[in-house]
């Protein structure tokens, strides 16, 4: 947000505006973003000028100190609503993306084929990868994180079908088939789960990392990036030089936590 509010004091009325908003996303020349970028190969002065052409009125808006226009606060709306829907408690440049399309926010710069590549690329979640070679691991504090045992099989598929989805549910369950669990359970300080995170589970791939999850309200509390880390660290000692994270939603907490790479998509 900062970065579009830097982007529209370069502006003739200062007021943030959907483009603006577009083309500070589109300055994070890294993962995704940056795949999308190359892909859309847009001259983002010129769409920034075309904007210029329309008379605004502007509004206030709690996310920004300058003034927005009504565009861009229902961009924002959308967005939001996209995040709440995904059940997560951060936006990111996903939401804002979708919502900038769906809105038709950019409908006087963007053509159709603009708009699907960032459908496409910008907005679902994407495979990713870490190297584990020469990863070296953060030190971690492991209470309250801890292997899932045979035991612990039916309250936490109960937990995951719950809190996330059946399908999930279905997949840490065959996880146990295994004799060896490649699955690690967070559990608050009565010893109810709040979070789980596994690897080779998903159709038995090696070394695929996920699915996770961690309860709402214990989010932004790092019990993720423990889960995520334990995984990790039996990755490695199990001999895999990279984990692929696959359908990673949230790619900005990935590329933070762990240094995972997008996976580039195939060129048509």
């Amino acid at each position: 947000m900062e970065q579009a509010e830097e982007e529209a004091m370069l502006s003739k009325d200062r007021i943030v505006k959907p483009i603006h908003i577009f083309v500070s996303c589109m300055q994070e020349k890294g993962g995704a973003l940056g795949e999308l970028w190359i892909k859309l190969n847009l001259d983002f002065k010129e769409c920034s000028v075309k904007e210029e052409e329309t008379e605004i009125k502007p509004i206030k808006n709690d996310f920004f100190n300058a003034l927005i226009s009504q565009d861009t606060a229902n961009v924002l709306q959308r967005a939001i609503d996209y995040m709440k829907g995904y059940n997560q408690i951060f936006l990111n440049e996903g939401h804002v993306l979708r919502a900038l399309i769906v809105t038709k926010a950019l409908d006087d710069v963007l053509n159709e084929e603009s708009k699907q590549i960032i459908m496409t690329h910008g907005t679902t979640s994407r495979d990713m990868a870490t190297n584990l070679e020469y990863y070296t691991f953060p030190s971690l504090d492991s209470l309250g994180i801890k292997k899932a045992i045979p035991a612990d099989e039916k309250q936490l598929v109960s937990f995951v079908e719950q809190h996330f989805s059946k399908e999930l549910a279905e997949t840490i369950g065959d996880a146990f088939d295994h004799n060896e669990s490649n699955v690690y359970i967070a559990v608050d300080d009565s010893k109810a789960i709040i979070g789980f995170a596994a690897f080779d589970v998903y159709k038995r791939k090696k070394g695929y990392f996920g699915p996770m999850g961690v309860i709402h309200s214990n989010r932004a509390k790092g019990i993720g990036y423990r889960l995520l880390h334990h995984c990790l660290r039996d990755m490695k000692e199990l001999g895999y030089a990279y984990a692929i994270i696959g359908g990673a939603g949230p790619i900005e907490f990935y590329e933070k936590a762990c240094q995972a790479v997008v996976i580039p998509t195939a060129s048509k």
